[in-house]
Formats: C-alpha cells, structure tokens, sequence
C-alpha cells in the first residue's frame, strides 16, 4: 500500500502534525495527514478548487454504476466547476510519498492515514500536468458550471463519495 500527502509545496522536507480543523476530531491531537493511492485522485487538484470526488464501492449497485458512470473503463469520477479549469491547467503539485509504517487508518472510504508524530517523505515526485495525471489513472472529469445539483444526488447513492473544499464552489441558484 502506499500513501500520500499532496501539495503545491515544493520543498517540504519533514511534515510536523497539525491541530485538525474537523469538529469530529480531538482537537489537541496534532496530525500529519495522508491519503492512499485508491482516493490520491481526490487531490490531485489546486488545493482550494471545489468539487466532487466519488467512485465505485463494495457496495455500490450496478444501477448506480449505470447512471453516474459513462464508461466501463472507468470506476472514479471528478467534478469541478468551469471557473477553476486554467487554473487546474495551470497548477502544479507535488506528491510526498510516505512509508505507512507509523500511520493508521483514519477513514476507510476517503482514504485517510494520519500520524501522531513528524514524518520525513520516502519519495518526492512533480505533477505538472494535473488532467494527464487524472487520466493516467482512468479518471473521468467532469466540468460544470455549478457543483450542487451533483452535490446533492450523489449522497443518495451507493456510490463512495467525498465533498473538497465546496466553501469555495460557486453559490447556489
């Protein structure tokens, strides 16, 4: 298995925990953050860039594979808004490999590992071209002028889904 952390930081050398922001988590605990390679493709956008991330589960019904997927080659789908393409063609990231000894599973669906304690990368490498990444790794993307009508029905599925960053995604109509 491996594990990731992505950012348009290009020379980050030891990743100290942070106080997590999420309500849902002790607040006094400081994390450093990673996400394996099944869910890598949720990030591998500009940081604050809306959108939503959602692909096949265990659980996930043919029905739902019908509807919200356009091809049997593809098994993950992201969404942005049009208003962030140049800049996702413009932005390049760098993805931090990290050895997973030292982190435990935080989310099973979303992919999230976290340690308690510094970590050093194993692995460094440069993503320039974002959407070569994405389909590199056969994901669909998916451009729109508004995030929230898909918003809202994928949490209705069986699919596995995430939500990044819509604080940032345009307001509803």
């Amino acid at each position: 298995m491996r594990i990731f952390h992505v950012s348009e930081e290009s020379e980050i050398l030891v990743f100290h925990p942070r106080l997590p922001e999420r309500t849902d988590l002790d607040a006094t605990k400081g994390l450093v953050w990673a996400i394996n390679e099944k869910c890598l493709p949720n990030y591998l956008m500009p940081r604050n860039c809306p959108r939503v991330c959602y692909h096949i589960g265990i659980e996930t019904t043919e029905q739902d594979i019908k509807t919200y997927f356009t091809s049997a080659t593809t098994s993950h789908v992201i969404v942005i808004e049009s208003k962030w393409f140049e800049t996702m063609k413009n932005t390049t990231l760098y993805l931090y490999e990290f050895d997973i000894h030292g982190f435990t599973l935080q989310d099973q669906v979303a992919g999230y590992y976290t340690s308690e304690t510094a970590q050093l990368p194993i692995a460094k490498f440069e993503v320039e071209n974002l959407f070569e990444e994405l389909f590199k790794r056969h994901v669909e993307v998916r451009v729109v002028d508004s995030l929230w009508d898909i918003y809202d029905d994928i949490q209705k599925t069986t699919l596995n889904w995430s939500m990044c960053r819509m604080g940032f995604a345009q307001p509803r109509k």
